[in-house]
């Protein structure tokens, strides 16, 4: 009995005990975490892909050790000073002078470290290299890269993502996006059926079918909303399987709503309009649709969710900003740009198939004879021989690098033309550098101006009004002076038209330039191919632009200029005017839309020759 008593309270207490070293385990777990979470943002230590990334590593790991000891023993004094006056800053002091000297040797250490483990990587690297695979940035690890299973996991990616935004889960296997899917003008009915808007009648109605039993309200008695959802699907279903509606449903979108914003949003479309712009349809399956012109219709698109969201809400701006902030995601242009990258290698293969199939050299020439026909089209439109030098030393320099590392010996070859591609990048940076402030200069001076000629219109109706009486009872003075600042506004803007214009392009260069190294990079190192036929897409890819280059370095595309006043304002008026026709259901091609804008230059032109307008600058 005794010693059975004596037992009862340390077992009572064992429970106590657990939970205290459990905590105990758990704050030591926390500070673990911590310490090494800190350490892995101080020091380098992710697995280095050769020798060279492991000297890059063990540098930055002694700088980075160097610099946080240096700020430490400057940073302690003062925060021991704060805290505790003269103790705290010598003891401040001291902790300072050790984590200056232990920092410093902890970059050392893992520096030394880093280079060790890149050069035990080298040999790796090198028959990893040699059998065509690629290192993955993220994984820190080689792969075999496949194309068609890059599509692939693209169409999963974005259709995970859009079941995401409409609220659906992981587990509904959302279809498939497929990225050679037919454009439309609205998507929304084919998104809540979970369809492509390729699907076939047949495939329409089973996703309908799938759908409703999901959210039919006799199956869903606890979702307020399911009448609501199960209505939309109805009216979605009924649309897209009739053929006719469906086809004006894709032509036009949903009915004009009597919102003014729903209106404006269904006018104006930027990918319309930058295509318009800068004539760029003809480039489109080799570049893609334009960075800039992607960004302002994503922005455009949430402008007007939040305005809709301020109208049906009763939000104030701020909250309805808040609410929709970050709905755009970096995630989601980053999968944006992957896209566009993998259509433009899918593309590229396409357009250079013959090239594999030729059986001799009249097959070469008759290849080479098609490009020239095409580059020769692209040069006739506006931008046109700039696209071609653009694309074409993007295409030349990135075939000279992969043939110059697989068929020159130390890839001498592929060296000289990575130096002369990063020669060219760097042209272009200080270009678009210089472009960026020569249009915040431009935009900055006629602010002023417009303000300074407003101040004075201003000073002068004040000072009109005064003379006049103000119980005169005319206001057509007033209504002239209004109408002379609208002029004079418009005009000052629209000098800074060529200066934004300039930067706009020089932002496009960068951006072509950036998607065809990726999309090259795609193309050359598909797994799904021998590397025989790498080579020889490399080869044909150097052929197209060598054809483009040339081309359009004959055509004036290396001096591009922006500062035709003229042409700018007639190409801005025929973009607005083919938004807008689109928008109406109207059909233009790109062919009308660069004839429109040629009569629009031409009418200029008359008119200031005629001397009834005023003459405009070139």
């Amino acid at each position: 009995m005794d010693s059975s008593s004596e037992k009862r309270p340390d077992e009572a207490a064992i429970p106590g005990d657990s939970t205290k070293r459990d905590q105990e385990q758990q704050a030591m777990d926390e500070d673990l975490a911590e310490a090494s979470e800190v350490f892995n943002s101080l020091f380098s230590t992710r697995r280095p892909k050769d020798g060279w990334a492991g000297i890059s590593s063990g540098l930055k790991s002694v700088t980075k050790g160097t610099v946080a000891g240096v700020a430490s023993l400057i940073a302690q004094p003062i925060a021991g000073a704060q805290e505790g006056g003269i103790k705290g800053f010598f003891g401040g002091l001291a902790t300072g002078v050790a984590s200056a000297v232990a920092l410093p040797v902890t970059g050392v250490c893992v520096g030394a470290y880093q280079v060790g483990r890149g050069v035990a990587n080298s040999v790796e690297a090198v028959s990893a290299s040699k059998a065509g695979m690629q290192w993955d940035q993220e994984k820190r690890e080689w792969i075999f890269y496949y194309l068609n299973k890059d599509k692939e996991e693209v169409e999963e990616l974005e259709a995970a993502l859009k079941a995401e935004k409409a609220g659906t889960t992981s587990g509904e296997d959302p279809a498939k996006m497929d990225l050679n899917e037919k454009k439309v003008k609205d998507r929304e009915f084919y998104d809540l059926l979970g369809v492509s808007t390729n699907a076939s009648a047949g495939n329409i109605k089973k996703a309908y079918y799938k759908e409703a039993r999901k959210c039919h309200p006799d199956k869903c008695p606890n979702d307020p909303e399911a009448a609501t959802k199960f209505q939309n699907l109805g009216h979605a279903y009924q649309i897209l399987s009739n053929e006719q509606t469906r086809a004006n449903y894709d032509k036009n979108g949903k009915p004009d709503s009597n919102s003014a914003d729903a209106n404006l949003a269904n006018e104006i479309d930027p990918l319309v309009f930058f295509a318009v712009m800068f004539g760029s349809h003809l480039v489109e399956p080799y570049v893609g649709e334009l960075w800039i012109a992607t960004t302002a219709d994503t922005m455009m698109k949430d402008a007007m969710e939040q305005q809709q969201a301020m109208d049906m809400e009763n939000m104030t701006e701020e909250e309805a900003a808040a609410l929709l902030a970050g709905k755009t995601t970096s995630e989601e242009m980053l999968l944006k740009q992957r896209k566009r990258e993998v259509k433009c290698a899918l593309n590229l293969r396409e357009k250079i198939m013959p090239y594999l199939e030729v059986k001799d050299e009249d097959d070469v020439l008759n290849f080479r004879a098609s490009i020239q026909n095409e580059a020769a089209k692209i040069a006739n439109t506006s931008f046109g021989a700039t696209f071609l030098v653009t694309i074409g030393f993007a295409l030349q320099v990135e075939g000279e690098e992969f043939l110059g590392f697989q068929n020159t010996a130390l890839g001498v070859g592929g060296h000289a033309a990575r130096w002369k591609k990063t020669r060219k990048n760097t042209q272009n940076n200080w270009k678009l550098m210089g472009a960026g402030i020569n249009a915040a200069t431009t935009g900055r001076k006629a602010m002023k101006e417009v303000e300074a000629a407003q101040r004075a219109m201003e000073e002068k109706k004040a000072k009109e009004s005064l003379e006049k009486g103000l119980d005169d009872g005319s206001n057509e003075g007033e209504s002239a002076m209004d109408e002379e600042q609208a002029r004079v506004a418009a005009q000052k803007l629209e000098e800074t038209i060529p200066a934004l214009l300039e930067l706009a392009w020089a932002i496009n260069i960068r951006d072509i330039s950036r998607t065809l190294k990726h999309a090259c990079k795609k193309l050359f190192t598909d797994a799904e191919v021998p590397m025989v036929t790498r080579i020889q897409r490399a080869e044909a890819i150097r052929l197209v632009g060598d054809e483009f280059y040339n081309i359009g370095k004959e055509r004036g595309g290396e001096k591009y200029s922006v500062k035709d006043a003229a042409d700018i304002k007639a190409r801005a008026e025929v973009a607005v005017m083919t938004t807008m026709a689109k928008a109406q259901g109207q059909e233009v091609s790109e062919d009308d839309a660069e004839e429109m804008i040629k009569q629009a230059k031409n009418m200029r032109a008359e008119v200031a020759n005629g001397g009834g307008a005023e003459a405009e600058t070139s």
